[in-house]
């Protein structure tokens, strides 16, 4: 991890196409803007990790098997009905 100061008013560049911007420190609180190319997403990190964990629950659900069984009849049903 590289461990930069920087002082309200400066910045840092990134891959030369993201600019990060200290544009105020209030307390423990500094605000940063980002000048980024459309094309790259930015996220906060919490949000990323809350993503994750919901990717991760909706994965391992145990799918009901008779629910299944009954949903594929019915899409045969529909099919062969598609096919008369």
């Amino acid at each position: 991890m590289l461990i930069l100061k920087r002082k309200l008013g400066e910045s840092i560049i990134i891959d030369d196409h993201i600019e990060v911007h200290v544009v105020s420190i209030e307390g423990e609180t500094v605000k940063l803007g980002i000048s980024a190319p459309q094309h790259i997403q930015i996220l906060r990190k919490e949000l990323v990790e809350s993503i994750l964990q919901e990717n991760r629950k909706a994965g391992s659900r145990m799918l009901d098997q008779a629910a299944l069984l009954q949903l594929l009849h019915q899409a045969n049903k529909s099919i062969s009905k598609e096919g008369e």
